[in-house]
C-alpha cells in the first residue's frame, strides 16, 4: 500500500500542466531529517570552532600571565626586604586572579589543556610559597624528649593549645612535620587551623580517627588519607581535594575538583565548580555545602572560587561506564536528611 504524499504538478515550457505525481510522505520525512542532521551538522562545527578559539584565546593569555608573574616573583631581592614582601604580596593577588580566571575558563578547556593550566598554577604558588619563606624569619629548632615523643598520643601532653577547653574537649595542634600544614596520626580530638596558619598552604589529614577539625582557612590543595569516623570542616580550597582511604566520615567543603578513591559509607557536602569523581567507592553520598564562618565570603574571593556556581550533582564514577544508568556507588542526600547546622568546637579568628 502506498503511504500518504503530497502531490506535485509538473509544468512544461509551453506551460501546459502534465499528470500529477505523489511523493511518498516517507521521502518528505527522509529528506526533511537529511536537512535537519546538515543543520545539527553545522550547529556543532561552528560550536566547536567557538570553543577552540576560546580555548586559544584562554591558553595565549593565561600563558602571558603566568611568565610575567614567574618573572615578578623572580625579580625579588634579597637586599630590600620590604620592597621584595610588597612585591609578593601583589604577586598573591595576581596569582588569585589568574585561578578565577582559570575556574572560569574550565568548561571550554580540553583535559590536557586543563591539567597544564592547572600544573602551571602549582608551580607558581610553589614558587610563591619558596621565596616568601626565604623573606621570613627563620622558625627556631628544639629537640623533643625521647620518653615524650613515644607516649600514645592520646596521653600525651598536647604542645600548644588552640583552644584550651571547648565543652570539655581539649583542641590541640596535633604533631606533623614542621615543614607541612595539617594533622596526623591522632584520635579522639578536636583540631584546629586558623585562616593565618593556612594561607594557601597544601593541608594534609591522615591517619585519623574519631576526630573533629575545622580549617578555617584557604588551603591551596587538601589532602584527606586513611581517616575514620571523623567529621572534617574547610574553607574554600584553591584547586583540588584529594581523598584517599576514608570511611564512616563527614567531609564539608568547596574546591574547584574533588577526587575520592576508596572511601566508603561517607557524607560530602560539597561546592564545587567543576566536578567530582569517585573511584573504587561505595556508599558515597553527596549534598550542597552548608557551613559557613566568619571570613568565609572574603576566602571565596581568595581561593578564586565562583560562590554562585556549584556542580555538586555532577559526579563522574570511573567504575561506572553503564550510560543512562545511576552509578550505585554513590547518591544525593534526601533534603530531609541533610545537616545545615554543624557544632561550635572553636571559634574562627577575625584575621584572614
Amino acid at each position: 500500500m502506498d503511504a500518504a504524499g503530497v502531490d506535485a504538478v509538473f509544468v512544461s515550457d509551453d506551460r501546459e500542466a502534465n499528470t500529477a505525481v505523489k511523493i511518498p510522505e516517507r521521502v518528505l520525512r527522509r529528506d526533511q531529517a537529511r536537512l535537519e542532521e546538515v543543520e545539527r551538522r553545522r550547529n556543532v562545527k561552528e560550536s566547536q570552532t567557538v570553543t577552540e578559539e576560546n580555548s586559544d584565546i584562554f591558553m595565549s593569555t593565561f600563558n602571558a600571565e603566568k611568565a610575567a608573574l614567574d618573572e615578578m616573583v623572580s625579580s625579588c631581592d634579597h637586599g630590600d626586604r620590604d620592597k621584595a614582601l610588597k612585591t609578593l604580596e601583589e604577586a598573591t593577588v595576581k596569582i588569585q586572579q589568574l585561578q578565577k580566571f582559570l575556574n572560569d575558563s574550565i568548561m571550554f578547556l580540553t583535559q590536557y589543556k586543563l591539567r597544564q593550566a592547572q600544573a602551571s598554577m602549582q608551580e607558581l604558588q610553589s614558587s610563591l610559597a619558596e621565596r616568601r619563606e626565604a623573606f621570613l624569619p627563620k622558625k627556631k629548632f628544639a629537640f623533643r624528649s625521647k620518653n615524650t615523643s613515644k607516649q600514645p598520643a592520646m596521653n600525651r601532653e598536647p604542645t600548644k593549645k588552640s583552644v584550651s577547653d571547648v565543652g570539655g574537649t581539649v583542641v590541640v595542634d596535633a604533631s606533623i612535620p614542621v615543614d607541612q600544614c595539617g594533622f596526623s596520626n591522632v584520635d579522639n580530638q578536636v583540631l584546629i587551623k586558623q585562616a593565618e596558619e593556612i594561607q594557601q598552604q597544601d593541608v594534609l589529614l591522615s591517619h585519623l580517627t574519631n576526630c573533629k577539625v575545622r580549617l578555617y582557612g584557604c588551603p591551596s590543595t587538601l589532602h584527606i588519607k586513611n581517616v575514620r569516623n571523623c567529621e572534617i570542616l574547610c574553607g574554600p580550597v584553591s584547586s583540588s581535594v584529594f581523598v584517599d582511604q576514608c570511611s564512616d566520615s563527614i567531609l564539608v567543603f568547596p574546591c574547584q575538583q574533588l577526587r575520592t578513591h576508596n572511601t566508603t559509607a561517607t557524607q560530602i557536602y560539597l561546592h564545587v565548580t567543576s566536578r567530582a569523581i569517585v573511584e573504587d567507592c561505595h556508599g558515597v553520598r553527596f549534598a550542597p555545602f552548608t557551613w559557613t564562618y566568619p571570613g568565609i565570603h572574603d576566602h571565596f574571593k581568595v581561593s578564586g572560587l565562583d560562590p554562585d556556581r556549584n556542580n555538586w550533582t555532577l559526579v563522574d564514577d570511573f567504575n561506572w561506564l553503564a550510560a543512562g544508568t545511576p552509578s550505585p556507588n554513590w547518591t544525593v542526600i534526601p533534603e530531609t536528611e541533610r545537616m545545615s547546622n554543624w557544632d561550635s568546637v572553636g571559634p574562627a579568628s577575625q584575621e584572614s
